[in-house]
């Protein structure tokens, strides 16, 4: 819940405690934590060098407290998780959490979180589709208030240059395409059925009129209508010359099962792209 003052990931239609639960065992070990405790702290940064690092937890037992600027922001509940977005995005923490209650909670910091996504890479899925469910609402509330997005959303590189040669020679279910300058690749509403790898060149992404995102090599599109499968949430225009590698659904699913690393940018690319949506609701 914490960076989404829009409402909680774990009330989430597609959120499974079960899958959620079976993830955490995976990769962490449960912990009491003691009436009263901070779990974590608002504008709080982890210090790799210091070896501190940011954890996201599953709460297990009790009730713990969420505020932001001293005032209460919501509650975490038995079987729902928490500090997912600074922990997958390394960004400070938007909100305090305090145990409420004496607490057993599950923590996991990046290597655990990675190690657990080889065991259930099924739990990336479910989080991609809450994150992008957030992303989506809270593009909703934009457009009812008339207001546009004018600043660029960050896109992580997700692949190197020897990534790039290995995704187009081998987990691909298609050969790389082109598209000149200016060409549409593709439409707002329209039905997704790939997401895109760009090799070279550089695409924009449209929403309502405005360019909210420039994509180079590296970087990937598209994918959020693969995860939950509805209609593009943007158009995408060639801005040079592009050369892109197309990758189907089974294909995507396959990534994600095969290489925590490739999930876990994805989740934080997708999770950048609340933040930025969610910092124009404030």
């Amino acid at each position: 819940m914490e960076g989404n003052p829009q409402g909680n990931f774990a009330r989430s239609k597609v959120y499974d405690p079960k899958v959620a639960l079976e993830f955490f065992k995976s990769g962490g070990k449960a912990e009491k934590i003691a009436r009263g405790s901070t779990i974590f702290a608002e504008n709080q940064k982890a210090q790799p060098l210091l070896f501190q690092r940011d954890k996201m937890y599953l709460l297990i037992e009790g009730e713990v407290a969420l505020q932001a600027g001293r005032k209460a922001i919501g509650t975490v509940r038995a079987g729902e998780i928490f500090g997912e977005l600074a922990a997958i995005a390394g960004d400070k923490r938007s909100a305090t959490a305090v145990a409420a209650t004496d607490c057993r909670v599950i923590g996991l910091d990046d290597r655990e979180f990675r190690k657990a996504l080889a065991k259930q890479p099924s739990f990336a899925l479910m989080l991609m589709s809450m994150i992008i469910g957030r992303i989506r609402d809270g593009i909703a509330l934009l457009a009812e208030r008339s207001r546009k997005l004018q600043t660029a959303w960050k896109e992580p590189v997700l692949f190197d240059k020897k990534q790039l040669e290995e995704l187009a020679t081998g987990l691909s279910d298609d050969p790389p395409v082109y598209f000149d300058r200016n060409k549409i690749i593709v439409e707002e509403g329209q039905t997704g059925t790939r997401m895109y790898v760009v090799l070279k060149g550089r695409v924009m992404v449209y929403l309502d009129g405005e360019v909210v995102e420039k994509i180079g090599p590296g970087g990937v599109f598209g994918e959020l209508a693969l995860v939950d499968q509805p209609t593009r949430l943007a158009s995408v225009v060639a801005e040079t010359d592009c050369e892109l590698l197309p990758i189907g659904r089974n294909a995507f699913l396959a990534m994600v099962k095969t290489s925590p690393d490739f999930a876990a940018s994805l989740l934080t690319a997708l999770s950048e792209r609340l933040k930025a949506v969610t910092a124009k609701l404030k």
